[in-house]
């Protein structure tokens, strides 16, 4: 199956194909207007670009037929079967209560994971700083609250009311401790923790990377025209998330646009150390040696296509067995690979969760705050999902039950 069959099937899922007289009404994917498509007299026709220069099948064309698969009885009558579109029930009650109850497990869950944080010592004397458990309550919550810091401080003083923070930090603190770096790290452990509770229901992982916009430019003079250009800075996340729930199990953000193979091995690794990686589905972008081999390290199957170049044999390089074998399998055995492979869209549906609950776009100015607003949304994230979890799957949420025998990787840095 081609990407043309890929997108006629998205389209025939749509439900917003019609027809009319003189066919077929299909939409454009890009939402630019629509086309029209005939199959009926002769030889298939669309009105699009793709089809008037190469005259060959569009994802239009595919939908169509995908939606009238025409099958002849002996005597010579047709059956027309409809595409059927695909709908999931909802569990009204569960959801009505994980809703109902989710601002207030949030506080509560953050609470428990923030105890785990290592305070450090403070030596001499001087004004003692805010504990870092605080810290990360107040930044946490005022993502979370998707409002300005100051906006923000009538829920952070709500938390200290309740006891779940000793003190609740001001937003200049909170802006402060968000241009620290090692709060970076700091950051990505809580989300790997986080994590956690749900070690024992995903096996499926997807990888996949997106851009969080900033409101900070890159301005350059354009010799050319003779004038200034200017473009919008953006952070690029990777991360590796479960295919059932949707959790998030490591992450990586930059604050410049980068390679998304490089950064699979890491995602991976971090992730083995706290689930047993049964497969990983990712785009073409991951498609290499190196990413292959990562995966296969932790005794998992890699789900990756092969770019249109790609072969088994790879030119003059020397000869790699893994390779060999999952090129065999893409290029021989593409439906059974694809069914594994299309689990990917779960990580393009995290960021579309993270993105519509939270924002797409950051407030902070500095690229290191950037990284960190953006990893206390993907926290924001993840406990969402475990509460969701707990209501759905009835997962008890407990955190650093073995703190003592984590490595020293695993370990929460010190903040200095």
């Amino acid at each position: 199956m081609d990407k043309w069959q890929e997108r006629g099937i998205m389209i025939a899922e749509s439900n917003t194909v019609e027809r009319n007289k003189l066919g077929w009404k299909v939409p454009s994917q890009s939402g630019d207007g629509t086309y029209v498509v005939n199959i009926d007299d002769g030889e298939p026709f669309c009105t699009c670009q793709h089809f008037e220069m190469t005259h060959k099948k569009c994802q239009h064309i595919y939908a169509i037929e995908f939606i009238e698969q025409r099958k002849k009885r002996p005597d010579g009558t047709e059956v027309i079967t409809k595409a059927m579109r695909v709908t999931y029930t909802q569990n009204w009650p569960i959801y009505n209560e994980v809703q109902t109850h989710e601002q207030e497990r949030f506080a509560e869950l953050l609470s428990e994971l923030c105890k785990g944080i290592v305070q450090p010592e403070q030596k001499g004397a001087g004004r003692r700083n805010h504990l870092l458990s605080d810290v990360i309550m107040g930044a946490t919550c005022k993502v979370y609250s998707t409002v300005s810091g100051r906006r923000a401080m009538p829920d952070l003083r709500e938390l200290q009311t309740k006891g779940l923070v000793t003190k609740a930090p001001s937003y200049n603190s909170i802006f402060d401790y968000l241009e620290n770096p090692a709060l970076t790290q700091l950051l990505k452990s809580l989300i790997e923790e986080s994590a956690s509770p749900l070690r024992a229901i995903e096996t499926d992982f997807a990888v996949d990377s997106s851009g969080f916009a900033t409101n900070t430019y890159n301005r350059w003079f354009d010799h050319k025209w003779g004038k200034v250009r200017s473009e919008l800075k953006w952070i690029k996340t990777h991360l590796m998330c479960g295919v059932k729930t949707h959790i998030v199990t490591s992450v990586e953000a930059t604050p410049t646009e980068t390679a998304d193979a490089p950064q699979l091995p890491e995602l991976v690794q971090t992730t083995a150390k706290t689930f047993a990686i049964s497969e990983v589905s990712a785009d073409k972008a991951y498609s290499s040696r190196r990413c292959l081999r990562a995966i296969n390290a932790v005794n998992a199957i890699p789900y990756i296509p092969f770019k249109s170049y790609s072969r088994g044999s790879q030119g003059a390089k020397p000869f790699d067995g893994l390779w060999y074998r999952m090129w065999h399998f893409y290029s021989f055995n593409r439906d059974a690979f694809l069914q594994h492979y299309h689990k990917r869209s779960n990580a393009e549906t995290v960021y579309s969760m993270i993105k519509t609950k939270f924002g797409g776009s950051v407030r902070s100015k500095s690229p290191v705050a950037q990284v960190n607003e953006v990893l206390c949304k993907i926290l924001c994230h993840n406990i969402c999902v475990l509460i969701q979890s707990i209501y759905e799957l009835r997962v008890e949420a407990t955190f650093w039950n073995n703190r003592a025998e984590l490595s020293p990787a695993r370990q929460l840095p010190m903040f200095s």
